[in-house]
């Protein structure tokens, strides 16, 4: 048995995350020990490592949901569980698409020649003024 401290030492998170994933029912309840100390077994830490590894890849606790549902299911096929990391993997290049944006238009405003006196200062100006910019970012 584990305490939350320990639990959140093992999976690296942070306890306030613990109680977080419990009122999202995303983990069960904990027991609790006679002094009313919460207590975890290694089942749950294997689930807040799933939970954790996919909150760094991003999906959202709705799409984590989904996946925990279906990975009590072993059985079953797997095309959902691909087609919830197909959409995160739209995200995530739709994401990039626009730091990519993002990325040429600081590019060009910080490459602008400047008498290095605010009045001139091209980064103050497009910010000021959209038109300046190349494109949508």
């Amino acid at each position: 048995m584990l305490t939350i401290g320990q639990l959140a030492r093992a999976a690296g998170v942070k306890i306030p995350t613990i109680r977080y994933y419990e009122q999202m029912g995303l983990m069960a309840v904990a027991e609790r020990s006679a002094g009313n100390q919460r207590r975890y077994e290694s089942h749950d830490r294997e689930r807040l490592s799933f939970i954790k590894h996919a909150r760094d890849l991003g999906f959202t606790i709705e799409a984590i949901r989904e996946l925990l549902e279906l990975s009590a299911h072993p059985n079953q096929p797997c095309v959902s569980a691909d087609a919830i990391a197909i959409r995160q993997l739209a995200s995530v290049r739709g994401k990039l698409a626009r730091l990519r944006l993002l990325e040429t238009e600081l590019d060009r405003m910080t490459s602008r020649s400047h008498d290095d006196q605010v009045k001139d200062c091209y980064v103050l100006q497009s910010l000021a003024n959209h038109d300046l910019c190349v494109g949508e970012h």
